[in-house]
C-alpha cells in the first residue's frame, strides 16, 4: 500500500516537473531521482527502479552460479564434508579475485598450518 501511494505521488510529481523530461531510460530515471533528492522522497520508488536495473545483471550471475555448482559437485565432491564444498564452490564461482592472490603467499600459508587442510577426518 505504501509503494502504491509513493507511486502516484511520484507519477505526480514527475508530470509536473520539466527536470524529468526527454530522459532516455529507467537509467536517466534513478540518476536524476538522485540529482533531484527525489530518491529520499519516494524511497520505495527508487528501490524499485534500481531493482529494474539490478535484475538484467543478477539474472545472469546466479545462473552462473547455478551452473558452477554443477560443475563443482561432481561425485568427488558429494563425498566430502559440505564446508570443503562449499570452499571449492566459492573458489570457482571468484577465481578472478583469486587470480590475483599470491601464489607464493599461499604456498607460505600452507606450509605454515599445523595440520593438513584437505584431511578429512573419520
Amino acid at each position: 500500500m505504501i509503494l502504491e501511494d509513493q507511486l502516484k505521488m511520484y507519477i505526480m510529481d514527475l508530470r509536473s516537473s520539466i527536470e524529468f523530461s526527454g530522459l532516455n531510460g529507467i537509467a536517466d530515471l534513478a540518476q536524476k531521482m538522485v540529482e533531484t533528492k527525489k530518491d529520499s522522497v519516494y524511497p520505495l520508488v527508487y528501490l524499485l527502479l534500481t531493482l529494474a536495473l539490478i535484475l538484467p545483471v543478477a539474472t545472469p550471475t546466479v545462473e552462473r552460479a547455478f551452473c558452477a555448482t554443477r560443475i563443482v559437485k561432481n561425485r568427488l565432491l558429494n563425498q566430502m564434508e559440505d564446508q570443503r564444498t562449499d570452499d571449492s564452490w566459492i573458489a570457482y564461482i571468484e577465481k578472478d579475485i583469486l587470480d590475483s592472490v599470491e601464489h607464493e603467499f599461499v604456498m607460505q600459508r600452507f606450509q605454515n598450518m599445523k595440520t593438513c587442510p584437505w584431511k578429512i577426518s573419520l
